[in-house]
């Protein structure tokens, strides 16, 4: 049973949805909406940002006390490739690096429609490369990403892999968009009870990511692509989500590629409820399940 807070939370969504994807918004005006979801976010105990260019990417050093600064969590934030920043996730990215021990680096990476795919990925992998050539081991690094964000982890690990370049040693995918087709049973079983996600309003999303591109892309939509030889991954997923079956196809596939790979459905949970972190039990609970599952990876060499 959901708690308490989670009602309070409902209500917010209903508002954000209402501003940012009801009736006719104007890109500006989803722009302007999706960077007050950093609202919902309570902000870490000691957190401390600072600016960096990763490499040619525009970032945040997103640093709390008494982590391991030898460790870092590269956080790439969803808002359908279209809106948000990291601005808008980085206490989000907080959170997570205070749970796991590590810093957290949170990314901007060119979004569509000014820059459709390939841009995101190409960004999120020059990020890892700075990464790499700043010292940190690659298995001392994770990547993390919600909704838009958790595809493009996904894609970046295969990009890491089709590179060549040494892997990191974990990755997290929080409701990750693997399908913009919306082709999962889910976009029509739980349309009823979503209150933020439905298939109308992902579609001029994926277009204006797409930009005329197949929506079969592997790099733009990583359930079709090849997933062999990836580091484990850890998705959870809201149980009333229209996106579950993205969560749930992905993890079949990963698994059945002879990947690690882990999937936490919670029940009556909305789409990416982590951003509540610091103000929804449920939430809290899935960034310290989380930080657990990425110290059990830091060090460890997957080869």
């Amino acid at each position: 049973m959901a708690s308490p807070q989670a009602d309070a939370v409902k209500a917010l969504i209903k508002q954000f949805q209402s501003q940012v994807l009801g009736g006719e918004p104007t890109l500006e005006s989803m722009r302007a909406g999706g960077e007050a979801m950093g609202h919902m976010t309570a902000e870490p105990a000691g957190v401390e940002y600072t600016a960096v260019d990763a490499g040619g990417v525009p970032a945040q050093w997103v640093d709390m006390p008494g982590v391991d600064r030898h460790r870092v969590l590269l956080y790439v934030h969803g808002g359908g490739y279209v809106i948000c920043s990291s601005n808008s996730h980085r206490k989000l990215a907080g959170h997570l690096g205070a749970a796991a021990g590590c810093r957290a680096l949170a990314i901007d990476y060119r979004m569509a429609p000014e820059h459709p795919h390939p841009a995101p990925v190409n960004d999120a992998l020059a990020a890892y490369r700075w990464l790499l050539a700043q010292g940190f081991s690659h298995d001392s690094i994770a990547i993390a990403g919600d909704s838009a964000g958790g595809g493009l982890t996904m894609a970046t690990l295969v990009a890491i892999r089709d590179a060549g370049v040494p892997a990191p040693c974990a990755a997290v995918g929080m409701s990750p968009w693997v399908d913009l087709e919306g082709t999962g049973e889910s976009m029509r079983t739980k349309a009823g009870v979503d209150l933020l996600i439905q298939r109308e309003a992902l579609q001029p999303m994926a277009a204006m990511f797409l930009a005329g591109q197949d929506p079969h892309t592997p790099l733009a939509a990583p359930l079709y692509a090849d997933l062999t030889g990836l580091p484990p991954v850890y998705l959870q997923v809201g149980g009333d989500e229209t996106l579950l079956d993205d969560s749930t196809r992905l993890a079949t596939r990963l698994a059945a590629a002879g990947n690690a790979v882990r999937l936490d459905v919670f029940p009556e949970m909305q789409h990416v409820f982590q951003i509540n972190a610091g103000n929804l039990p449920e939430a809290d609970d899935a960034v310290s399940r989380t930080g657990a599952f990425l110290r059990t990876r830091f060090g460890r060499s997957i080869g």
